[in-house]
């Protein structure tokens, strides 16, 4: 199959080009109307598909329901807004909750579906700052435990790719450096860590920090906490949730353009109530209230427990309301998290046999088609037929 638009993603620039496809790869890059083509998509956008990798769930299905048949149907519904591969994200919850969930995920992410595909699990909790812990249960947060974690992770068939732990108190590192030696990411978050601390952390092989500013120490000139660190530290990737709610306009800016075009990385932190009409719901044990601009809180406080934020209208935000390069933005849903999960070297860009995951784009943003491993999975009524 090839492909083509007078505007695809090659080399962090759009060109005139096309694609050819086969056996789930891109096999070779050709100029504009070089060849006959299966689709020609003019002038909109052909990009690398998005990559959230923090995503608790949407569609009225939670990544801790252990659900089978509501997981596939999260994956089916993803590529409507661009999503091509995704981290089912836990919550904190007790330990056969957990272990159910991981076990789901597992199973599910071994059968073929037409839709986004799981390329790991993302693990947010239990092992947290009760300090800072938002939306997350205190009743089953607990300080780091090894043994626990192995048991994690044996019931994910080490598909567990990314940890969310509050290292400060981790003592002597031992979880951090037990999960760095498996490949698993260590992101810093509900969090109180001290700028210092921040620091010992990614000197033990922390990588990244989960949704900055939120659920973590805050970023002040005499006291640059976590939010500083992750600032400062460039080599470190930084999650984003780029929905208007969690984090201001001008702080993302900031935060996005002292990191570079390389370490950040959008998230939509969606819960299950994503997709679904606003109203009141239980997730677990916690009550959340979702109201009509999508804000997602616990019912009666001003506590934020999660987005339903779509990847495609964040990567919007990112560009027309932070008002940050396209390039970093873009940069932020595809090979930044891919690299962070070390899919970098075939996921993430548009390039000689990387897999053939890739959006169309119009001008707004809106998503026309979605292609994984070169299959069209999802079309709207706007497609070029």
């Amino acid at each position: 199959m090839i492909i083509q638009s007078e505007r695809v993603w090659i080399n962090q620039q759009f060109n005139p080009a096309q694609l050819h496809i086969h056996n789930k790869k891109i096999v070779n890059i050709t100029s504009y109307n070089s060849h006959p083509v299966d689709h020609d998509y003019g002038k909109h956008r052909i990009v690398p598909g998005f990559i959230d990798n923090h995503i608790h769930g949407s569609y009225g299905v939670d990544t801790n329901d252990a659900d089978s048949d509501g997981l596939i149907n999260v994956m089916k519904g993803l590529v409507s807004e661009g999503v091509t591969s995704f981290c089912p994200t836990t919550v904190t919850q007790s330990k056969d909750v957990l272990v159910k969930a991981l076990k789901n995920v597992a199973k599910v992410s071994q059968q073929t579906i037409k839709g986004a595909q799981i390329v790991g699990i993302h693990l947010e909790g239990p092992f947290l700052n009760k300090a800072f812990k938002g939306a997350q249960p205190e009743q089953h947060i607990i300080p780091s435990n090894v043994d626990l974690f192995k048991e994690f992770y044996s019931a994910s068939q080490e598909l567990i790719k990314i940890i969310t732990m509050a290292t400060e108190l981790d003592t002597d590192f031992e979880l951090t450096r037990f999960c760095v030696d498996r490949g698993v990411v260590v992101s810093i978050g509900h969090s109180s860590a001290t700028y210092d601390e921040a620091m010992m952390a990614v000197a033990h092989g922390a990588s990244s920090m989960t949704h900055v500013f939120n659920g973590m120490s805050g970023l002040h000139h005499r006291q640059y906490n976590l939010a500083g660190a992750a600032h400062r530290i460039q080599g470190v990737y930084a999650e984003i949730i780029a929905d208007g709610n969690h984090v201001a306009w001008p702080a993302i800016y900031t935060l996005m353009m002292a990191k570079g075009p390389y370490h950040n990385i959008l998230i939509t932190d969606a819960l299950s109530v994503k997709g679904i009409p606003h109203g009141n719901y239980e997730l677990g044990e916690q009550k959340i209230e979702v109201k009509e601009d999508g804000s997602a809180y616990l019912k009666g406080t001003n506590t934020l427990s999660g987005s339903t934020l779509r990847m495609n209208i964040g990567l919007k935000n990112l560009v027309e309301y932070a008002q940050v390069p396209f390039q970093y933005a873009l940069n932020a849903a595809t090979i930044n998290p891919a690299t962070l999960l070390n899919l970098g070297h075939r996921k993430g860009k548009l390039a000689y046999n990387y897999d053939a995951d890739f959006v169309v784009l119009d001008q707004d943003y809106e998503v026309i088609a979605t292609y994984v491993y070169g299959e069209c999975v999802y079309q709207n009524k706007k497609a070029v037929q």
